[in-house]
């Protein structure tokens, strides 16, 4: 596997453990919330919420007792690069969960492990117990008084719904894994019904990155509204598959020269729960105020069978939702049928478009991110590959 950026290794390796952590404990909660706010910094899980507001939400939230949870469930297909932070730069996880602690005034730490990554789990451990040691975690972290915080890491259960914030944390209670209805959020209302914040692994890695460097190092890189570097997982079919790191922004064009994929016809843009992009759009731009996401580049060659392609997501999909809502449930399977049905020849434009509104319908009416997003790459790959799916219609109805 590579692990790169356009001049060689990752950010994370040139930045000091336990610099962030003085630099923070230097000033106030309320400075260190300010920087991460001039930052710009946005959670690089995905949905791109301003870390800073969700710090400081959970903050003012009323409580004796707060949380911070990091979410290392890392299910979806194509995403591998928190992976390689875990095992390569724990420390700086551990310490921007220390300092998120600090922010909000929290005591305990959680780290949500995917079930998958168990083997890095003794490394995990170790790494904790070195920052006990030398009292960056536990009772007067760094020799200040009432400053109390420790991390434990707590197992998934295997399921890519736990990805979803409060899907994670009815998980860590000991619930089926089922996202909640929202409001209440888990910043007043989240583990156990304490205040809690809820962060991707390579965020709170950054927010430390960020108090060592500053505020203005983070924000020469990147796009106004999109600030800083992002890692990336690529796979598929390209010459250099791996984990990179570019500055938010990067065209998709670009993007693939760098890693041998400048024959692709669509790239996958956010795993399974992201948009399919063809060749025509690569000109756009992999930042939140064009295509976000969560770090997951899947490549597809001129050879691949776009309707195979959706066919691998959407069965996806239909093993993993959690079955609570009927949109996401029952539409799944249906557009797989529908999928199913294109390639056999055996589906008309009619039903093709009956297919369509129902997924528009999914995106509207399921209740959490999972089925909301089901039907992304199928509307895609209808909308840019028409070409490929008009040749497999018929004048045939279901009816």
């Amino acid at each position: 596997m590579i692990v790169s950026t356009r001049t060689g290794s990752l950010t994370f390796a040139e930045v000091a453990p336990g610099k962030g952590m003085d630099v923070a404990l230097a000033r106030t909660p309320a400075d260190v919330l300010r920087w991460i706010d001039a930052s710009g910094l946005r959670g690089r899980g995905g949905a791109g919420f301003p870390t800073s507001l969700k710090w400081e939400l959970a903050a003012k939230s009323p409580g004796a007792l707060k949380y911070v949870i990091c979410n290392a469930d890392e299910g979806e297909p194509g995403t591998f690069k928190d992976r390689v932070i875990l095992a390569d730069f724990a420390d700086l996880v551990f310490e921007g969960m220390t300092i998120a602690a600090y922010c909000i005034a929290a005591r305990q730490g959680i780290v949500y492990l995917r079930a998958e990554y168990t083997y890095l789990r003794p490394h995990l451990e170790a790494v904790l117990a070195r920052r006990r040691e030398a009292h960056l975690l536990g009772k007067g972290i760094a020799g200040r008084a009432g400053f109390d915080f420790d991390i434990e890491i707590h197992m998934g259960s295997g399921s890519y719904v736990c990805g979803e914030e409060t899907a994670l944390i009815e998980s860590l209670e000991g619930q089926r894994g089922e996202p909640r209805n929202r409001p209440p959020f888990p910043i007043d209302t989240g583990y156990l019904g304490n205040p809690t914040t809820v962060n991707n692994v390579e965020t709170f890695a950054w927010a430390a990155c960020i108090l060592a460097r500053g505020a203005d190092w983070f924000k020469e890189y990147g796009t106004a509204k999109s600030t800083g570097h992002k890692l990336f997982s690529v796979s598929g079919d390209c010459q250099r598959p791996g984990v990179y790191e570019f500055p938010l922004g990067i065209t998709i064009e670009a993007f693939l020269q760098e890693v041998g994929g400048e024959d692709a016809k669509a790239v996958q843009v956010g795993g399974a729960a992201g948009q399919c992009v063809p060749r025509g759009e690569f000109h756009r731009a992999l930042a939140y105020e064009d295509i976000p996401t969560g770090g997951s580049i899947i490549v597809f060659g001129p050879q691949r069978d776009m309707l195979r392609v959706a066919a691998n997501f959407l069965e996806f999909f239909i093993d993993e939702s959690c079955g609570q809502c009927t949109p996401c449930r029952e539409g799944t399977i249906k557009l797989l049928e529908g999928v199913k049905m294109l390639q056999r020849g055996q589906c008309s434009m009619d039903y093709l478009e009956e297919l369509c509104s129902l997924g528009e319908t999914m995106q509207l009416a399921s209740k959490c991110g999972l089925g909301q997003t089901a039907p992304n790459t199928f509307l895609s790959i209808v909308s840019h590959f028409r070409d490929e799916i008009l040749g497999r219609t018929a004048a045939w109805s279901p009816e």
